[in-house]
Formats: structure tokens, C-alpha cells, sequence
């Protein structure tokens, strides 16, 4: 359902995009905006992992210098069936996480000591769980296109003027410069609700992959009472990158609404809960259709075949 959403979505942005290019730059101005905006991200794709760690003055975490937040992502890497990716940590008070490549073979993710320091190893490893979840489901492609047309948009609306059909255009001028600024929010809209979308099925999958639910929604709801009130400042002078992290790290935002790059943390919770839920109602299913093992009064030994529980384990079995 997720996917579905998130393919409506790019569809109407895709309109989005051909709609203002003919009304305003015409098939000229249309292919000019796109080709700038592709090429710019681009460069972006195949370089934005390094640029947002070196941004954040991550640091590569190995066995020795972080052996249990490292243990957890190897553990969980192995259990999501994905190629180990590289561990960082950011020297940042507030906690939160990120995942950044291009692809799983080329991924990495990056954990502020204060997440290592304020969540247990459990809470550590939905976190970090959720951010394999990107790296699987590919969501840096997914955002990648999404940013192409978001920004290829907003070069029509700024070429409007320049590039608009005179006579021709049934807008007119009024209507041109509307659109200028009308366009390039629509756009940013639709981009931040494929954000949401892509963090709802990171936490499901995320979830999956740790076995344990409720655990990152104990962290999401430690790591978002944290938000708020310690800052992050590369964050703050860098908004751009809001999108990355696992809570939202702008200390004015405000979640569940049109401009809000992640769902109500609320909302995370109470879907990780009736996940979790769901998982009990499974496991009690299955005990329910185990045999009753018969005692054996002579030996003192119970007799009869036992059925055990499926259930994924979590990182530490």
C-alpha cells in the first residue's frame, strides 16, 4: 500500500511537472529545467552520502571504538539478509539517526551519541533497524527522483517570466506569477508526503527486521522528547536535511501537518503498538494449537509432540 501511495504521488508530480512546463516554458523551457534539475541531482545522488557525513563530522565507528552499537548493526544487517553497511557516529547531544547511499551495497548509518547514551541496546537496535529499512526499500533513490522534479518544478516557476508563451499564455500575467509561487509549494507538498509515506513503511519494516515493535517505539518517543529540546545546530543552519533523520531534528517543527517532512510521532507509535499487537494475536494462535503434553505418572515425564511459537528473533536472539 505504501509503494501504491508513493507511486501516485511521483505520478502527480510527474503531471505537476508537465503541466507548468507547457503552460509557461513549453517543451524549450520544460527540457532546460529538467536537464539542469536531473544533472544537479545527480551529483547529488552519487555523492550525498559523503557530503551530509562530512556536513555532520561523522566519524567511522568500528568493533573496537563502538563494539555494542556495531554488534547491533551487523546483527541486524544479517538478519535483513543486506551487505553490512559502514557505522558513524555524529558527536551530537540530541538523539537521532540517518541512513545515507545510493544503494545497499554503497549505504551507510550514522547515530549521535546521544542516542548511544539515553537508549537502551533494544531502543538502539529499532533505530538502527528502521534506517536499514531505507537502505532496503531504496528510499534514497525514491527521494533522489522525487528531488528532480521538485527542483525542476521550481525552475519552471522561476524561468516563468523568461520563458513564458506571451499571447499565447492562457494564464496571463496575473496567472503566471501566481503559479510562480503556487507551483514550487504544490511541489514541495507532494515531496514531503512521500517522506511521510517512506518513514511509515521503514517503521513497519524496520520493525519486522528487529522483531521487536515496541521497541522502537519506545525510542521514537525518547528520541522525540529530546528533539525539542536539545538543538541541533548543523541541523538548524541545514533544514534541507531534516528529511533524513528517524525524528524530525529541527527544534520548531511541527509534526502531522502538510509541511512536515515525518508522520505525528504519535501516530508511529500507535501503528508500531497494533503491529506488535498483531504479533502477540499470531504467537497466541500458534500456543493455542500446541498439544497438551500427557504426563507420565510412572517416570514423572511428560509425553506428546510440542509445537514451538514462530516468532523472528530479535538482535540478541
Amino acid at each position: 500500500m505504501n509503494y501504491f501511495r508513493t507511486g501516485l504521488l511521483l505520478a502527480a508530480m510527474t503531471g505537476l511537472f508537465l503541466a507548468l512546463g507547457y503552460l509557461l516554458g513549453g517543451a524549450a523551457g520544460m527540457m532546460i529545467a529538467f536537464v539542469i534539475a536531473l544533472a544537479m541531482n545527480g551529483f547529488s545522488y552519487w555523492n550525498s552520502d559523503k557530503m551530509v557525513l562530512r556536513m555532520y563530522g561523522a566519524e567511522q565507528a568500528d568493533e573496537r571504538s563502538h563494539p555494542t552499537y556495531y554488534g547491533i548493526v551487523r546483527t541486524l544487517a544479517r538478519n535483513a539478509g543486506m551487505p553490512m553497511p559502514k557505522v558513524y557516529v555524529i558527536d551530537n547531544a540530541q538523539p537521532n539517526a540517518f541512513a545515507t547511499g545510493r544503494n545497499p551495497e554503497n549505504a551507510a548509518v550514522a547515530a549521535s551519541t546521544g542516542l548511544l547514551a539515553h537508549l537502551t541496546a533494544d531502543e538502539i537496535a529499532g533505530v538502527m533497524a528502521h534506517e536499514l529499512a531505507h537502505i532496503k526499500n531504496h528510499d534514497t533513490l525514491i527521494m533522489t527522483v522525487t528531488a528532480t522534479f521538485a527542483g525542476a518544478i521550481s525552475m519552471l516557476a522561476n524561468f516563468a517570466l523568461f520563458f513564458g508563451r506571451g499571447r499565447d499564455n492562457p494564464l496571463g500575467l496575473i496567472g503566471s506569477i501566481a503559479l510562480m509561487f503556487l507551483a514550487p509549494l504544490g511541489a514541495m507538498l507532494v515531496q514531503m508526503a512521500i517522506s511521510r509515506t517512506r518513514e511509515y513503511a521503514a517503521d513497519r519494516m524496520g520493525a519486522d527486521i528487529s522483531g521487536q515493535p515496541m521497541a522502537l517505539a519506545s525510542a521514537l518517543q525518547k528520541i522525540s522528547a529530546h528533539a525539542h529540546s536539545v538543538e541541533n545546530t548543523v541541523a538548524e543552519r541545514n533544514p534541507a536535511t531534516a528529511h533524513m533523520f528517524i525524528i524530525n531534528p529541527l527544534s520548531g517543527a511541527r509534526m502531522d501537518n502538510l509541511f512536515s517532512t515525518h508522520p505525528d510521532t504519535q501516530n508511529r507509535i500507535d501503528a508500531l503498538t497494533e503491529m506488535a499487537r498483531e504479533h502477540s494475536h499470531h504467537g497466541a494462535a500458534l500456543s493455542s494449537e500446541r498439544p497438551n503434553p500427557r504426563r507420565d505418572t510412572d517416570t514423572g515425564t511428560s509425553s506428546g509432540t510440542s509445537v514451538p511459537v514462530s516468532r523472528r528473533p530479535g538482535p540478541w536472539g
